[in-house]
């Protein structure tokens, strides 16, 4: 546990003891300031905006990087690809340095990682330097920063996890919405190098300087009355890893992980198959129109649902969600001939994903404690990762067997209702029987 606010030191408390009381009364009201939970959030959401660009922004630089190292643009791809590996396998590692040294080192040291992560890039020479830099390096920061805020997150607020996580997970999956046009015109007026050097300076500086801010709490967070049910002990990873709790959510998370990720990376390709490349809506090309307001919705269904699950439950809320995305995937394939619905419906697939990375954070932490939040989520975020390989290259071949997307489409919402079904009538049950024994047990 971090022994003092990231703002405090000895100077100011030996000064602090010689002031007068109504001087050492504001000093104590800044320092509570500093120390309430909801700076803690907004610090969270910099620092969340401030990591989001490498994977939001990549599309920017596809085509320049291909261009500058004259390979073609599957090659180039490999970045993106082990930039989303490394993050989301390396997590639970690096949510155990965060829960042992604490989340302002750790986040100083991921957001700067990221940062440099661009820094190098911009000075590569050749593809494989680019990989270890851009892909590598910047998966191992990102990763760092997006576990550990989250299992921060969790920490400060008991009785809002849904509604904390989703706002910090909002921040990751719109913030670089912040930082895409100023980007392009960077690297319209002077190159890729440029403009990776320069925000990837920006990044690391103003990263350092955020996770600054950043403490643990210092006992127990007070916080209004909820009608969650929540764990009465703090569950170790390794006996978290032998209940079934974890594996369900684990395999439900792995199969939303698929649904949303297969949309993320194939979209390009099935709209071209359906004959909507070229197809303007409201005077806008249809794949860029629908992408802009896929991240809009993306990122506001990840508070919306976190908010929703801290009061009526994170399975009701789970039932919900998960059963609108595959009702919004089955619209989508039936009416895809229709561009403006085509487009509307898109947005709705995305608001019926992106709540994952709220429900599940949250839900794991009432089931299994704060005291292991992050170290816990990062072994349950390694189904991201299998996610992306189910939802990719394991999806393309399936289209390339049946020479049709609708196979791929139909597996996805069947995934979608089932995971929908075993929240509600699996996995409630289940977890509400893990915590009654964990409280007879505890003596609670």
């Amino acid at each position: 546990m971090d022994p003092q606010p990231a703002v405090v030191n000895p100077l100011a408390e030996s000064s602090a003891r010689a002031m007068p009381a109504t001087a050492a009364a504001a000093a104590s009201a800044g320092s509570t300031v500093l120390a309430s939970r909801w700076w803690q959030l907004a610090l969270g959401v910099g620092a969340m905006v401030l990591i989001s660009s490498p994977q939001y922004v990549w599309a920017l630089f596809t085509k320049p990087v291909t261009q500058a190292f004259g390979v073609s643009l599957a090659q180039a791809q490999i970045t993106f690809s082990l930039l989303i590996v490394v993050q989301t396998f390396l997590s639970p590692a690096q949510g155990l340095l965060v829960d042992r040294f604490g989340p302002r080192l750790l986040l100083s040291v991921g957001t700067a990682v990221s940062g440099l992560s661009w820094v190098l890039a911009s000075q590569a020479t050749d593809l494989t330097t680019f990989y270890l830099t851009y892909g590598l390096l910047g998966g191992i920061g990102t990763g760092i920063v997006y576990v550990g805020v989250v299992g921060h997150m969790v920490q400060w607020f008991p009785d809002r996890r849904g509604l904390a996580t989703g706002l910090v997970a909002a921040g990751y999956g719109m913030g670089a919405l912040c930082f895409t046009f100023p980007v392009s015109m960077v690297l319209a007026k002077s190159g890729y190098q440029d403009a990776m050097w320069t925000f990837g300076l920006f990044f690391g500086i103003a990263g350092v300087l955020v996770a600054q801010g950043l403490r643990r709490p210092d006992g127990p967070v007070a916080a209004t009355p909820s009608p969650l049910t929540r764990s009465s002990r703090d569950v170790r990873p390794l006996e978290m890893l032998r209940t079934p709790v974890f594996w369900l959510m684990f395999i439900m998370m792995t199969m939303m992980s698929t649904s949303g990720l297969m949309v993320t990376s194939q979209m390009g390709a099935f709209t071209a198959d359906f004959g909507m490349a070229n197809v303007l809506v409201w005077g806008l090309p249809l794949l860029p129109l629908a992408l802009s307001i896929d991240r809009v919705t993306n990122g506001a269904t990840r508070p919306f649902f976190g908010w929703v699950s801290d009061r009526i439950g994170r399975e009701n809320t789970m039932f919900v969600a998960f059963a609108l995305e595959a009702v919004a995937m089955t619209l989508w394939l039936l009416l895809r001939d229709h561009p403006v619905l085509f487009v509307l419906l898109s947005g709705l697939v995305f608001f019926g994903w992106g709540e994952i990375f709220s429900l599940f954070p949250s839900t794991l932490t009432d089931t299994f404690g704060t005291a292991h939040a992050t170290t816990n989520y990062g072994l349950l975020y390694m189904a991201q990762g299998i996610g992306s390989v189910l939802g990719g290259p394991v999806a393309a071949l399936l289209h390339d067997s049946a020479q049709s997307w609708i196979p791929v489409f139909v597996t996805i919402i069947t995934m979608d209702a089932l995971t929908a079904v075993l929240a509600l009538f699996v996995l409630k049950p289940l977890r509400r029987n893990w915590l009654a024994k964990t409280a007879a047990t505890s003596g609670v």
